[in-house]
Order: structure tokens, then C-alpha cells, then sequence
């Protein structure tokens, strides 16, 4: 046999080689496969190949692995216990760019499925290599490592702080400095994975300086990169006062609040979540949002948004408006009140109209003018009828009943209080029944008002025990009237004047 014959052997098993992995990377891709290809044992076969004398044979094994692994938590825990780890670590450090790309592919699709599996990642020393790879020459590699970094840390604390002690946090900051808009986005989006755990890890961010370079990208026209900007402001703002002011001083309003604007729907969506994070900590900050014309600005959001979209700028309202009166009429000013009685009426999800019933007790609450604003716009039926009704959500029935309860006790707005005397529930009534009491005996025009309108009779329907609370608001209106005008209202009143007919004998 001459030496072409013997080589030829060789050529021909490296052929078949290449073409197993490209064959087995390329069916990998179609979710129908994937049981087919696990059932005739294809980790065992790619395990080899990772460690083959030849680099596309290794790259092509590796790439395959990853998007097995991406496929479901079963194959990646394959991966795992079948000792494929440690081999990919071991390659971070010793093999080309393109094999590093596809080991860190790897890790990412282990790691992104749960804790346990990032924890196995972590636990086979995948981190320094992953950090060393962020110190590399090509984009790519830092890309594919910042990557797979970040779905370790979006886990929990304990993975988040193993990425921080491995040194990855400065480095990151630098990624989203580099040109390339891809290597941006993704070094963002592993930021904004480690800070969103503890306070203290979003500390350790904003210590190696990556608020100011995240400032300087929110009016980049990248909207991905937006996305993941607004992301990891938002996780950093979220956790206290002192790293939502740092934020707030990086001097993003008011430019952020043209990006409520912004075409991407999770741009405005993670934007509306950044000033929702800042609003909640303290007057002085929402104060600032309203200096910015941020209230208008969050008002023509939820009219132009649907859904969950709409959520952080409904919270947002009612966050602003919970710290003080003068906030609060900042809302009721900016319409906000209008804007929230429309999503109430036209939204159909459960949680968002929970969050719109949270955010009108909150404007509602603080004076009687307030609760007029409220009242005006007509919500205390439907807060009623969401409340009554048994297709709500628990949280729904209960936000609605708080809502209605705080703003009813400060609302002497008795046009607006009339329509829940005849369809309040007992222990919404005496909260009505409470206000008219406030009102009746100060004001003559009222009292004759309520009696035309029905009112009086109506309170006179109601049984109520003798020492309730009900009952005491009820005494309180009739005392308000002449005796003989609380009988004539009362039930069973023409009973009494039939019998008294009957018992009259006339003088003749």
C-alpha cells in the first residue's frame, strides 16, 4: 500500500469528521430534530470532537453543543454530567478567537436555563476564563463572553457577586465603550443583569464609573442598545435614594423623556421604568420629574401605549402622586386623571387596572378638591363595579376597594357620591353614607337635593345594626331633617297613615 493510499485514509476520516459536526450543527438548528439527535446520542459522539487535532472539527463540535444546549434544560444538563465543561474552560484559554466564540456560546446556553446549571458553569472555573476573555483583541470574543457573563449573573446574588469577584465589572464598563454597537449592547445587558440582585452590587457598577457612559448613550439611535441602556439605569436607580439621585445627576432629563417617543416599544417601556424607579423614592426626585415636564410627558405615554407597555407609566402617576397634595395636583393638572379613568375603562388585563385603581386612590386621597378631580372623571362606578364583579382578580377587588375607600373619604363631590347610594355594598355605603353626614349640615341646598333625588328614602331603606359605624352616619343625616320628614321617608311610613285613616273618626 503506497503512502498516497495510507494519507488517503486519513483525508477521508477528517472529511467524514467535518461533515458529521456540520451536518449534526446544521440539524441542531430545527427544533424538530432535537429528540432525535439526544436519542442516538450525540453529546457522547461531540465530546471527542471537542478535543480534535482539527480547529474547524473542535469549532463546528462546539457550536453544535451550544445550540443543543439553548434547546432545553435536559440537554444542557447533558452537557454537565457528561463532563463537557471543564474541557470548554480549559479551550477559553488555549484556542483561537473563533473556538472561544463558541465555548463561551456554549457556557451561555448552559447557564441561561436556571441557577443550578449556572452555578455548575461557575463551579468548573468557567469565570476567570470568561473575564480574561473580555481582555481580548477581537469584539467577538469579548461579545460572546460578556454574554454568557451576564446570563451567570441574572440568576440570583450569589451567581451575580461570583461575576463581580471575578474582576468582571470594570472590564464590562470598558465593553460598552469599544465602537462596535453589538459588543455595547451586550456588555450593557450584563451590566444591567448584575445590578438589578442588592443595592450593594449596583454599587459596585456605578463605583467603576459606568453611569456616565451609560448617560452618554441614551440619545444613541441604536434602539437595541437604548433598550439595554434604560435597562441597567433602571437596576440601578430601583434599589435607593442615593443611587437614584446618582443617576438623576448624570443629567438625563430632560433629554430621556423624548425617548417616550421612541419608535421601539421596549425603549419607551424600560424608559417609563427608569423615571417610575426615580419617582418612587422621595418628593424631591418626583418634583424633579415634574420640573422636567415629565407628568405630561408619562400622561401622553399611557395614551399612546396599550398593555403591559403601559404599566410603569401608570405606576409612575400614582408613585408621584402619593408623596404630597402639591404633586398630586401636578397630576390632576398634566390630566392624568383623565388619561387613568380611560385605561380603566378600555384596558382588559386584570393587573393593569389594579395598577390604575392603586394610582387613583393615591391622587384621590390627599383633599377634598383632589377627590373632586377624581370624582369628576366618573371612576367610582366602574373602582365599584371591578370591585363586585367575581371575574376580578383578587388584588383587583381589593385595589379597587382601597381606591374607592380613600378617595370617597375625603369626596364631598355629592353628584358623584349619589350613584353608589343605590349599588354600594355595605361596607362601601358607609364610607358614602359618612360624607353626606359631613356635608348635609352645612348645606340646606344639599339637604333638599337628596331628599328629591331619592336620597333620604334610600337611607332610610337600609337596616343597619344599632351601633355601627353605618348606623351612626345614619342618625347623623336625619338629624339633619325635621322628624315628621325622616317618617314620611321611612319604610312602612303609608302603612301607618292607612292604619290611622281607618282609626279616624271624623267629627260630623
Amino acid at each position: 500500500m503506497s503512502q498516497r493510499q495510507v494519507l488517503q485514509v486519513f483525508e477521508q476520516y477528517q472529511k467524514a469528521r467535518t461533515q458529521f459536526v456540520q451536518t449534526i450543527a446544521e440539524l441542531s438548528t430545527r427544533p424538530q430534530n432535537i429528540e432525535t439527535l439526544q436519542n442516538a446520542g450525540v453529546m457522547s459522539l461531540l465530546r471527542p470532537l471537542l478535543l480534535d487535532v482539527v480547529p474547524t472539527v473542535q469549532q463546528t463540535a462546539a457550536l453544535a453543543l451550544g445550540r443543543l444546549a439553548n434547546f432545553n434544560d435536559d440537554l444542557a444538563e447533558a452537557i454537565v454530567k457528561g463532563d463537557i465543561l471543564p474541557q470548554l474552560v480549559y479551550s477559553l484559554a488555549e484556542q483561537n478567537r473563533f473556538y472561544k466564540k463558541a465555548a463561551a456560546f456554549v457556557l451561555r446556553a448552559v447557564a441561561k436555563h436556571s441557577p443550578q446549571l449556572a452555578q455548575a458553569v461557575v463551579d468548573c472555573g468557567a469565570l476567570d476564563a470568561l473575564v480574561i476573555c473580555l481582555e481580548e483583541f477581537d469584539p467577538g470574543v469579548k461579545e460572546s463572553a460578556a454574554w454568557a457573563l451576564g446570563y451567570i449573573a441574572r440568576h440570583n446574588a450569589e451567581l451575580s457577586q461570583a461575576v463581580v469577584d471575578a474582576g468582571a465589572v470594570p472590564l464590562l464598563v470598558l465593553c460598552i465603550q469599544e465602537p462596535e454597537l453589538s459588543l455595547k449592547r451586550i456588555s450593557g445587558s450584563a451590566l444591567s443583569d448584575i445590578c438589578k440582585h442588592t443595592p450593594e452590587l449596583a454599587q459596585v457598577v456605578v463605583d467603576a464609573g459606568a453611569i456616565a457612559h451609560l448617560a452618554q448613550m441614551i440619545l444613541n439611535p441604536d434602539a437595541k442598545l437604548k433598550r439595554q441602556v434604560f435597562s441597567a439605569l433602571s437596576q440601578i436607580a430601583k434599589h435607593s435614594v442615593d443611587l437614584a439621585e446618582m443617576v438623576v445627576e448624570a443629567e438625563i432629563f430632560p433629554a430621556i423623556l423624548t425617548c417616550l417617543r421612541d419608535p421601539d416599544e421596549y425603549v419607551r417601556k424600560n424608559v417609563a421604568t427608569l423615571i417610575r424607579e426615580i419617582a418612587k423614592h422621595t418628593p424631591e426626585l418626583s418634583q424633579l420629574i415634574v420640573n422636567a415636564g415629565g407628568i405630561a410627558a408619562i400622561v401622553d405615554y399611557i395614551g399612546d401605549s396599550k398593555g403591559n407597555v403601559r404599566l410603569p407609566g401608570v405606576m409612575t402617576l400614582g408613585y408621584v402622586a402619593a408623596h404630597s397634595e402639591n404633586l398630586a395636583m401636578a397630576v390632576i393638572v398634566s390630566k392624568g386623571v383623565n388619561q387613568l379613568a380611560l385605561v380603566l375603562s378600555d384596558e382588559p388585563e386584570d393587573h393593569i387596572k389594579a395598577a390604575v385603581a392603586w394610582s387613583l386612590g393615591q391622587i384621590g386621597r390627599h383633599t377634598p378638591e383632589h377627590a373632586k378631580a377624581v370624582a369628576v372623571a366618573n371612576v367610582f362606578p366602574r373602582l365599584l363595579q371591578l370591585y363586585l364583579s367575581t371575574n376580578s382578580s383578587e388584588d383587583l377587588q381589593c385595589k379597587s376597594k382601597k381606591a374607592l375607600k380613600n378617595v370617597l373619604q375625603k369626596c364631598v363631590y355629592l353628584s358623584a357620591l349619589e350613584p353608589l347610594l343605590h349599588d354600594a355594598p355595605p361596607n362601601i355605603l358607609k364610607h358614602v353614607i359618612g360624607q353626606y353626614g359631613k356635608v348635609l349640615p352645612h348645606d340646606s341646598k344639599a339637604r333638599r337635593l337628596f331628599v328629591t333625588s331619592g336620597g333620604l328614602k334610600k337611607v332610610q331603606d337600609i337596616k343597619a345594626e344599632p351601633g355601627s359605624m353605618l348606623y351612626e352616619h345614619i342618625q347623623a343625616i336625619n338629624n339633619c331633617y325635621p322628624e315628621e320628614v325622616v317618617k314620611y321617608y321611612s319604610p312602612g311610613y303609608s302603612d301607618t297613615l292607612l292604619d290611622r285613616i281607618e282609626q279616624y273618626v271624623p267629627a260630623v
